[in-house]
């Protein structure tokens, strides 16, 4: 009896479901850019080493050169494509555009991915190979720019532009920071005024 080396699947990209076939040994990545036209994920090194195909699965951050498209079937995925809230950027992109995080733009939805991640992680509470103190009652560590360095080791920029991209994050870090507490401070008010 001969195995089957394909099967129909359906990917939830950018929050829209997407029905193809596909070989069993095909890439999130080549099925994101080859079947389904969204460009944005960009191939570089096809190993997992540079993260330039970097995208978000179930919020966590994933080289997609490296994960199986039949792998990925009912998990959300989320592609540079599906950051922006229709023409309005997400802040990581604003700021990324404001601090010139790229230069010639290939690694950058790579980045941009990775650094949602980051920030999520950081806020959690996650530590990193450069947090001074791991353990859990010293609290988040503060998101230096070596903390940032650290969280995105894993994505390279050939063009250098390293200290924007730092910035970048740092910036985009202190909005999500900033609208977190505002967040907490009207759910408190409403907590007050139903009391």
């Amino acid at each position: 009896m001969a195995l089957s080396t394909s099967s129909a699947i359906t990917l939830n990209i950018n929050g829209e479901k997407h029905a193809l076939p596909v070989d069993h040994r095909t890439t999130l990545l080549d099925a994101l850019r080859e079947r389904l036209d969204l460009t944005g994920t960009k191939k570089g090194c096809d190993q997992g080493q540079c993260g330039a195909c970097t995208v978000l699965i179930d919020g966590r951050r994933a080289v997609s050169c490296l994960q199986l498209a039949v792998a990925a079937e009912g998990r959300e995925i989320t592609t540079i494509e599906g950051v922006a809230d229709g023409e309005t950027l997400h802040p990581v992109q604003q700021a990324f555009l404001d601090l010139d995080g790229y230069q010639c733009g290939y690694c950058t939805p790579g980045q941009i991915c990775s650094a949602l991640a980051v920030i999520e992680e950081h806020a959690a509470g996650w530590p990193s190979a450069a947090s001074a103190d791991v353990r859990p009652e010293a609290g988040v560590p503060p998101l230096t720019p070596e903390e940032i360095r650290e969280r995105m080791s894993g994505n390279l920029c050939r063009c250098g532009a390293y200290v924007s991209i730092v910035e970048a994050v740092a910036r985009a870090a202190a909005a999500h920071e900033a609208g977190s507490a505002q967040g907490i401070e009207a759910g408190s008010a409403g907590t007050e005024g139903a009391a």
